[in-house]
């Protein structure tokens, strides 16, 4: 058994998520800390919303609330909508907690210590119509290395370069349109390139790694610059320095250290205050951190940056901070984008579906396993509707679903129980298919641990089709004779023992349904553990707070476990729901035009 840390990227709590954003960070962190947590390891999976910024002041300006309501409004409005749709965080905190501001804080005073926070003058950009700070993201222009349309204020994602708002082409804001005006002002910086040369050394001994992500991330070594961790902004965590009251961190630097600040608030929660270290400095603990490719150079570069600041392990030597050296991440998972309909996501020209909307008309496991099936893994993936439904019926429905209800239909109708093999035993058949739904552990198991998702459950849905094959091939409904009915027994039980490993199989992708395998099985207690919400206080004095934790140390085991003949079995109900074709033409009347 292993520590494992699952570090799974903060939404930003400036309105509700869609279902883009699960896509990349919630549902494949879930998949792999269920399925580690199943085989055997040691897993703490934590994030929370991201809630500092200029995005939350405008979001909040445009609702009439203040910064903290518009936070609270939306930290508990995505605390809801992951929880229903299962992610099983050990803790879903939040930034606006006295726990994280303090840890945020003596990072910062350590890498100050060790020389790697420089001051310099720079122009940053205002907004003409409020006079506030417009954050680096919030900018747009052509990029002035490639001359793309498109690039940000802070990274040109067509070339990949960190940018200057300054250096932009035409600049305009994102939030109305404006050209920003560019002031002389002060700020911190986290000196990059101090890094450089112990991040190339890092990067290069990664292995496993998916491709786009080490091939970005070596690209940009050689061009890291200081970077501003600063802004002009009454929002934020507040600057440990004399004469920078006016100024607070800028939200990027305070968002990736929650990670560490959520798994030391876990520890202080658990009554352990110091069980967070064994996630963060034993020497063989492993941690993956869980993103869309947007947030790769945060994830692969400057967290890495930080930490590596924090041990005194850059250019400039230094000592590691009051906590000790801190490990580095394990691997970095970024998914790509998800589309819609052929277009990008887009709240304000109604090219989107959120979570909770999603929810209220869907099952939360339909739309994991379209994300796991058909998921932006490696590349940009389009959702459709159409593509939707065909999945959720022909392979949900028509194929696991089907397998469930008829293997456990004709066994609760014939013998009322799971039956006995009989005496004459097993034949070829039956022994071809328990070993091939057993080969399924190894087989599935490597595959999600090594986040290749797609490929695991298509393996483990290779064991259903052969389950429906077998059943199909002895058709025990054609044995009515009493003579026949010991054979018929022998190939329900089969049958039902590969639905079983099936479940298993397919838990860390559909835990509510598994659970509810687990039960038409005849099975009892807890199968697959789902995450609930709990109202806590600060354990620093600041406003309560609802956070997402559960007890996952139940449930199922990665392995084949024998079904019992003779446990009870009643007449099932469909386990998933068939949906209407006409579903796909309802679900575009709400989208807007093209």
């Amino acid at each position: 058994m292993s520590s494992v840390l699952a570090a799974v990227a903060w939404p930003y709590a400036n309105g509700p998520r869609h279902i883009g954003h699960v896509s990349g960070f919630g549902v494949p962190s879930d998949v792999f800390s269920r399925y580690m947590r199943m085989a055997g390891h040691d897993v703490l999976m934590v994030s929370g919303t991201d809630e500092h910024g200029t995005p939350i002041q405008v979001q909040a300006d445009a609702e009439g609330l203040t910064a903290r309501q518009a936070a609270d409004k939306y930290n508990r409005y995505i605390v809801e909508d992951l929880r229903a749709l299962g992610l099983s965080y050990d803790l879903f905190t939040r930034t606006t907690t006295g726990n994280h501001y303090a840890v945020v804080q003596e990072l910062f005073e350590a890498l100050d210590a060790n020389g790697y926070i420089v001051a310099r003058t720079a122009m940053g950009a205002i907004s003409p119509s409020t006079g506030r700070t417009l954050p680096d993201r919030y900018i747009e222009g052509a990029c002035p290395i490639c001359r793309y349309e498109g690039a940000r204020g802070d990274q040109c994602d067509n070339c990949g370069n960190q940018l200057d708002p300054a250096d932009l082409i035409n600049p305009k804001s994102k939030i109305n349109g404006e050209t920003p005006e560019f002031r002389e002002t002060e700020h911190l910086y986290l000196d990059l390139a101090a890094f450089s040369d112990a991040l190339g050394r890092w990067l290069d001994g990664r292995e496993g790694w998916r491709p786009n992500v080490l091939k970005f991330s070596r690209n940009l070594v050689e061009d890291l610059r200081p970077r501003a961790i600063t802004r002009d902004l009454d929002w934020g965590v507040p600057i440990p320095r004399d004469g920078w009251d006016t100024k607070r961190f800028y939200v990027w630097f305070d968002a990736v250290i929650g990670y560490l600040s959520a798994s030391i608030e876990w520890a202080r929660r658990s009554g352990d205050p110091d069980a967070w270290r064994r996630y963060w400095q034993s020497p063989d603990a492993r941690s993956y951190y869980f993103m869309g490719k947007d947030n790769i150079v945060f994830h692969s570069l400057i967290w890495p940056g930080i930490v590596l600041g924090y041990n005194g392990e850059g250019a400039n030597g230094g000592k590691p901070g009051a906590r000790g050296a801190l490990n580095l991440p394990t691997e970095v998972v970024s998914s790509e984008y998800l589309t819609m309909e052929g277009r990008k996501f887009s709240s304000s020209r109604r090219v989107v579906i959120y979570v909770r909307d999603f929810l209220e008309r869907y099952d939360a496991d339909a739309l994991r396993y379209f994300i796991a099936v058909a998921g932006p893994e490696t590349t940009d993936t389009d959702f459709t509707w159409a593509e939707f439904v065909r999945r959720n019926n022909d392979e949900l429905v028509a194929g696991w679903g089907n397998l469930v209800n008829r293997s456990v239909a004709m066994a609760a109708k014939n013998f009322g129980a799971v039956p006995p093999v009989d005496a004459a035993g097993l034949t070829p058949e039956d022994e071809a298919l328990l070993a091939f739904a057993r080969s399924g552990f190894d087989a599935v198991g490597d595959l999600i641990a090594r986040h290749r998702h797609k490929q695991a459950v298509g393996e483990a849905m290779r064991v259903v089709a052969e389950a429906n094959r077998y059943l199909s091939d002895q058709a025990p409904w054609k044995l009515k004779g009493e003579d026949d009915k010991p054979r018929m027994g022998t190939i329900l039980h089969v049958a039902l023992q590969v639905v079983r490993d099936a479940n298993t199989l397919l838990t860390p992708f559909l835990p509510h349904s598994a659970q509810r395998v687990h039960e038409l099985l005849g099975g009892q207690g807890v199968h697959a553990p789902m995450p609930r919400i709990e109202q806590v206080e600060d354990l620093d004095g600041g406003p309560a707070y609802p956070i997402i934790t559960g007890d996952y140390t139940v449930g199922a085991r990665w392995e084949s476990q024998p079904i019992v003949a003779g446990a009870p079995l009643a007449a099932p109900t469909p386990v998933f729901r068939k949906l209407d074709p006409l579903v796909v033409e309802e679900e575009l009347a709400r989208l807007e035009p093209a």
